[in-house]
């Protein structure tokens, strides 16, 4: 009877040492992750807004030293956006434009994103509180997130191979809609690159070659905010005729005053560099430049611009992501 209790004894020690726990696959993905010297990640991102689903293409690379570039493909246009890292600054590409956004930014540090590895880590470890789980064939996180500018989304699944390769990314509102979905369809964790990779004028060259996306002249029909903040309406709209197109200025006034602002795109000549104090934000349908009290983008060909001296960035940003466009997909 010793004899057998000896071994159902050793057998229970030895399925408890064979747990992987979360305190184990972080420890991992530590590791992992903070000896990579660079990798490569490409997959669909999905952003659903207002019941709508844009799609993009995204492709996110990392080398050593803080290097960073992330391009974002519009699957309906083509149109593509990159987020670049170097250590000149960072940066917000639209090459159809030839045009660039500097930021004094701590990006990507500085909130969540879902196609970095190096964020994924973070939310991880900064969570006390995360779960974890252990499928037949994933391991997966539910941490909190970090979305300043959208508090919206409060929680998110992150989604390992049993090799710690990540495999999926679905971050949620606190009702438990998935509202930015990401996969991954390739993991490169001994990418290298040529040393222009993360160079700011060969990203706007390339990248303005093959893309499809084409300007437009006129604003064509209606657009507004489908959200305005309480005690706030339209007060004029006045149309502007430019050298190159058309520029729409709606005035609201109200508890909460801001004006909004269409404007045809136009490419420039050489490469422009604009200087933004504020940091990216990723929109249902661009990549745009927030701050304090403004918030700019550009789609399908048009630049947008919301600005009020007094209104919250919630407040802001929801205008903003309520301006109606056409989406991806439904």
């Amino acid at each position: 009877m010793k004899k057998i209790c000896l071994v159902l004894c050793a057998c229970l020690l030895l399925v408890g040492c064979g747990n992987y726990t979360s305190k184990d696959a972080t420890k991992d993905l530590e590791k992992k992750i903070n000896n990579l010297k660079g990798y490569n990640l490409t997959g669909i991102l999905e952003i659903t807004n207002n019941d709508d689903i844009y799609k993009y293409d995204v492709e996110a690379s990392y080398a050593k030293d803080d290097k960073f570039r992330v391009s974002l493909k519009n699957k309906t246009n083509n149109h593509e956006q990159i987020i670049l890292k170097n250590t000149d600054g960072v940066y917000v590409l639209t090459p159809s434009l030839n045009k660039s956004f500097k930021f004094q930014s701590d990006w990507p540090y500085n909130n969540s994103q879902t196609y970095l590895l190096q964020t994924l880590l973070s939310d991880i470890q900064n969570d006390d509180k995360k779960e974890f789980k252990v499928t037949t064939n994933h391991y997966v996180f539910t941490t909190k997130v970090n979305y300043p500018n959208n508090n919206d989304l409060t929680k998110q699944k992150i989604y390992f191979d049993k090799k710690l390769k990540p495999k999926k990314v679905e971050v949620m509102n606190k009702e438990g809609d998935v509202l930015i979905k990401m996969t991954f369809n390739k993991v490169d964790l001994k990418a290298e690159f040529k040393d222009d990779y993360f160079n700011l004028e060969h990203n706007m060259k390339t990248a303005k070659t093959e893309s499809t996306t084409k300007t437009v002249s006129k604003i064509e029909g209606d657009t507004y905010p489908m959200y305005v903040p309480e005690n706030t309406k339209l007060a004029s709209k006045d149309t502007v005729d430019l050298d190159n197109g058309q520029r729409v200025i709606m005035t609201f006034e109200g508890d909460n005053p801001f004006m909004f602002v269409e404007q045809t795109a136009s490419v420039e000549d050489e490469l422009a560099i604009v200087s933004v104090y504020g940091e990216p934000f990723q929109m249902a349908t661009s990549v745009a430049a927030v701050s304090d009290n403004m918030i700019s983008w550009v789609s399908n060909g048009i630049e947008y611009y919301v600005v009020a001296e007094n209104m919250s960035k919630d407040d802001l940003v929801s205008v903003a992501n309520s301006v109606s466009a056409m989406p991806v997909s439904k």
